[in-house]
């Protein structure tokens, strides 16, 4: 190139360099701009032959194109394709080598450096004649720095065309054109890794959207209700989201549900449920509305959905509809509780109403009786601090009796209780209501209480038994006994106050509970029962009558079920006998027993 005059070839070269390093541009990958890079080198530069190593991710050097001008028939440098040098021999050769700028010359005679793992080819040119000449073991090496002085690779080229050693201004040339390159390198690496980060990207709301196409088609079409709920801002709790099958549920268009939240739908027995299941991501089974009013039993299930970086976003809700699972449960629990003849509750119901009104600490002298004095008892299931210690079910066995969580449907009506002022959960003591009669009245007895201060009202607990059934049962049967014992159920629980409780106890024995009540009040309700009984029945075409023997006795708290029991049971042996009539043996000793 130093052969022509000087500013023809600079000029030349200027115009070589301008068309080379557009093409360094032009490339569209990286693998296009490496061989760009050493096409450039041998026709725009004036070198037989040159190649680049590229630093790789782990640091050492891989030979990653080359180019020749006209193919050796030894292969030329093409065997060195993909070949690798380790970076520590690469850097030891670029030290060792001469400084010419930023390029490094390494003469044949420093061949010594060439470490054997670097990748190396030596053509077969002529050899030198004059100190200037180039010789096939001469090396010329142009490193490529990034802008942030990294290492990207090594332009060597080989065999000048001219066959001398590079002039100042070839080399100051190829200085420029590795700069250049450096750059080139590094946009096309660029390029490459937004290729890659924008398939990523790609692919990553590919798998997105697919993902929230599953869950909408999983949302939308789930046999069973769902619903997103909001956790934050002005619409927490608000439903943002319904399936059709919660629409169906509930009877409610899309539009009205996503006006409303749960809150606003669930049943208000059932409110304190839903807050604490809503709060703790859980599981938990209540009454929503319905558009026609009614309320349907479902099983929510709540899942938390959290994001990465804001944390909890929504909840998302699972609505089974468990209406038929809960009507059956409540009809078991209604037939476990309550006699199959006449629809009564049965004898365990009746001692676990008394076990929920009393507690096992006694009212003591002088102490208030609560509100009224007794006159508004706390409806049955009131006492929570354990109201069962001490009381006896059937067979001698402790009785323990869990609140009774009553359906409100027709045909399954929760239990007669008397509601008073102090609210669910507040316990009034039960108290034998003061005897101011003469000692011995033949119902109800004299007062006896544990010690407990007599107040106006309290509980009685009168037994009712039947006189005259066993002569019916055995003269026109046990179909006949059934039908009179229907109609004996039906009468008393007509005769009865509102709140008050009648139970079969067994047999021809019926009981019926009455809290707020007092002493003449109740001989006022004994009278009505009797009055109710012994008018004639009419059964299978024959005029049947029986008469009935009634005890009242008193529950206060501190007593047993069976004290109570069995104190009611005296009284009413007491007016069996003050009437003449039969005294059975102990009681439990029943004419009748096909129900019970």
């Amino acid at each position: 190139m130093e052969a022509e005059s000087e500013p023809y070839v600079r000029l030349a070269t200027l115009r070589t360099l301008h068309r080379v390093v557009a093409d360094l541009n032009a490339a569209r990958s990286l693998a296009g701009t490496l061989q760009a890079v050493v096409e450039g080198a041998v026709h725009g530069l004036g070198f037989d032959a040159a190649a680049v190593s590229l630093v790789r991710p782990d640091g050492d050097l891989v030979v990653a194109a080359v180019w020749e001008l006209e193919e050796s028939a030894m292969g030329g440098p093409s065997v060195l394709l993909g070949q690798v040098g380790s970076r520590e021999s690469w850097d030891r050769l670029l030290g060792v080598s001469d400084h010419w700028g930023t390029l490094r010359f390494l003469p044949y005679d420093r061949g010594w450096a060439v470490a054997s793992d670097i990748p190396r080819w030596i053509g077969d040119g002529p050899m030198p004649v004059y100190a200037n000449d180039w010789h096939p073991a001469d090396g010329l090496l142009a490193p490529m720095y990034s802008a942030g002085g990294d290492l990207l690779g090594v332009l060597s080229v080989d065999r000048p065309r001219s066959g001398k050693r590079p002039g100042a201004w070839t080399r100051e040339a190829l200085e420029m054109f590795s700069l250049q390159a450096s750059i080139a390198i590094g946009n096309a690496r660029l390029r490459a890794e937004m290729q890659r980060a924008l398939a990523r990207l790609e692919k990553e709301q590919q798998a997105l959207r697919a993902s929230e196409e599953s869950f909408r088609q999983a949302f939308e079409y789930a046999p069973s209700g769902m619903a997103i709920t909001e956790l934050h801002g002005a619409g927490r709790g608000q439903l943002t989201r319904v399936n059709d099958a919660l629409c169906r549920l509930l009877g409610r268009p899309r539009a009205v549900l996503r006006q409303q939240s749960f809150a606003d739908l669930v049943h208000p027995d059932d409110r304190a449920l839903l807050e604490r299941t809503s709060a703790e991501s859980g599981r938990a089974e209540l009454r929503l509305s319905r558009r026609d009013g009614g309320y349907q039993w479902v099983c929510l299930r709540n899942s938390i959905v959290a994001d990465a970086a804001e944390g909890p976003s929504f909840l998302l809700t699972h609505v089974e509809d468990i209406e038929d699972r809960k009507r059956h449960e409540l009809q078991l629990a209604h037939r476990a509780s309550h006699d199959a003849l006449t629809g009564l509750p049965n004898s365990a119901e009746l001692k676990a109403r008394l076990a929920r009104r009393l507690c096992p600490e006694p009212q003591t002298a002088g102490a208030v009786a609560g509100p009224g004095d007794g006159a508004h008892p706390q409806p049955y299931g009131g006492y929570q601090a354990d109201p069962y210690a001490g009381f006896d079910g059937p067979d001698g066995a402790e009785l323990r009796v869990e609140p009774v969580h009553h359906y409100g449907a027709e045909g399954y009506p929760p239990p007669a209780v008397t509601d008073g002022p102090l609210g669910y959960g507040e316990h009034v003591h039960a108290v034998v209501p003061a005897d101011h009669a003469a000692a011995g009245d033949v119902w109800s007895g004299p007062f006896r209480s544990g010690g407990a201060a007599p107040a106006d009202k309290g509980l009685a607990v009168i037994i009712c038994d039947l006189d005259g059934f066993k002569s019916i049962n055995d003269r026109f049967g046990h179909n006949a006994g059934d039908a009179v014992l229907v109609e004996v159920a039906r009468r008393l629980s007509q005769a009865v106050r509102d709140g008050d409780t009648v139970a079969r106890l067994g047999g021809d024995e019926f009981v019926v509970l009455a809290d707020g009540i007092g002493r003449e009040e109740a001989k006022d309700l004994a009278h009505r029962l009797r009055n109710a009984i012994i008018p004639p029945m009419r059964i299978d075409g024959r005029a049947m009558r029986v008469g009935v023997s009634l005890g009242i006795g008193w529950a206060g708290c501190g007593m047993s079920i069976e004290e109570v029991l069995h104190t009611a049971d005296e009284r009413m042996y007491d007016e069996k006998r003050a009437r003449g009539g039969a005294v059975r043996g102990a009681r439990g000793e029943r004419s009748h027993r096909r129900a019970g």
